[in-house]
């Protein structure tokens, strides 16, 4: 069974539209060893909420890891992690943070608790609420 992640971009900076555009991507720049971490543990197949932050602060589409295990190519000394992710689908509505922090399930998400991170966890139940949440 794939896991399940939550990948933040601030969408002047590249948005769900241009992930589509684009068709695939690759993940880099990350510099926090925790956001690290996840991509370290990522598998092609994982699902990936993909989320704007900054402005908007929504979850709006789940993109796909369509590689894993790349050493990120913006990075000089070649220790930090990164994968490639394809979109999958744009969500039918969009989940707010406002929403997430409000839903009591939800306390526990690494989109709240760890609100800096870039690249986060999300457990099975949190996956299947967000996805109750985005379908009305």
């Amino acid at each position: 069974m794939p896991n399940h992640w939550l990948i933040k971009s601030e969408p002047f900076k590249y948005s769900w539209d241009q992930l589509v555009k684009d068709g695939e991507t690759i993940w880099d720049g990350v510099r926090n060893h925790r956001a690290a971490n996840n991509l370290k543990a990522m598998e092609k197949g994982d699902q990936c909420f993909f989320y704007h932050s900054n402005k908007g602060l929504e979850i709006v589409g789940i993109a796909e890891v369509s590689e894993a295990g790349l050493v990120d190519p913006t990075d000089p000394e070649g220790k930090w992690p990164t994968v490639k992710v394809k979109p999958v689908r744009p969500l039918e509505n969009f989940v707010t943070l406002k929403a997430i922090k409000a839903n009591p399930d939800l306390e526990g998400i690494e989109l709240v608790r760890l609100s800096r991170l870039s690249v986060a966890e999300i457990r099975p139940d949190e996956w299947a609420k967000i996805i109750k949440m985005s379908e009305g």
